[in-house]
């Protein structure tokens, strides 16, 4: 239970969302080791974002393992327990972590789903954008933390494939979730992860996220974590 109200703390530091996402009944998860969270305003935070620009040159994809056994020792992989720690009606789990029935709200369409299967785990800051970013020069195993990244409720989130497909690889230059309600969340979102990676932002991408700071999103508020 106490990693789940960690990962909704996290999302709610990142929101202009008032209340605690649910936290599943049934989690008895260990406890993760918590460290200082950075808080600011979401202008600042886009200032704290080095300004670069990006080279695909050399990406795969398989160049960032996922999905592996996460953080935890209970059988499930990193997609599960994204799915567990954001179910807002606990699913049934089985053998081999399989997952039935639950429910999820994704928060980019504000559509609920109570297949896990009509869900995908995103990647807030996509893998291709992450490689552009400065992921191209760290060692496969930071790769592979960063694609399973538990340890912020930002970094990996519950959402329709419809959705995640619809991102793609794109930033918030790019794309931004249909509804309206969840733009400032993920502007903050974006920014707390590529803060957390240490990551950069190329000029068109930075410049986006500066009009919404300084317009509909000027009181968000962004906590992050730098990554181990």
């Amino acid at each position: 239970m106490i990693k789940n109200l960690v990962r909704g703390f996290g999302a709610l530091s990142l929101a202009l969302v008032p209340l605690l996402a649910p936290v599943p009944a049934q989690a008895t998860h260990a406890v993760p080791v918590l460290r200082a969270a950075e808080v600011t305003t979401l202008a600042d935070a886009i200032g704290l974002v080095q300004v670069d620009t990006e080279d695909r040159t050399g990406y795969v994809r398989t160049a960032f393992r996922h999905w592996n056994s996460g953080d935890l020792t209970d059988g499930c992989n990193t997609r599960n327990e994204v799915l567990l720690a954001e179910a807002i009606v606990a699913p049934t789990v089985g053998a081999g972590c399989k997952l039935t029935g639950g429910t999820w709200l994704s928060y980019y369409d504000g559509q609920e789903v109570a297949d896990p299967g009509a869900l995908d785990i995103d990647h807030m800051v996509p893998l291709a954008e992450a490689w552009d970013s400065g992921a191209s020069a760290w060692t496969p195993a930071r790769r592979e933390a960063y694609a399973n990244d538990q340890g912020a409720a930002a970094s990996l989130v519950a959402v329709t494939a419809r959705t995640n497909r619809q991102k793609s690889d794109q930033d918030p230059a790019e794309w931004l979730p249909p509804s309206p309600d969840a733009q400032c969340r993920y502007a903050g979102e974006w920014v707390a992860t590529k803060l957390r990676w240490q990551l950069t932002a190329d000029t068109t991408e930075h410049e986006a996220l500066k009009v919404f700071a300084e317009g509909p999103c000027e009181d968000t508020i962004v906590a992050y974590t730098p990554a181990p």
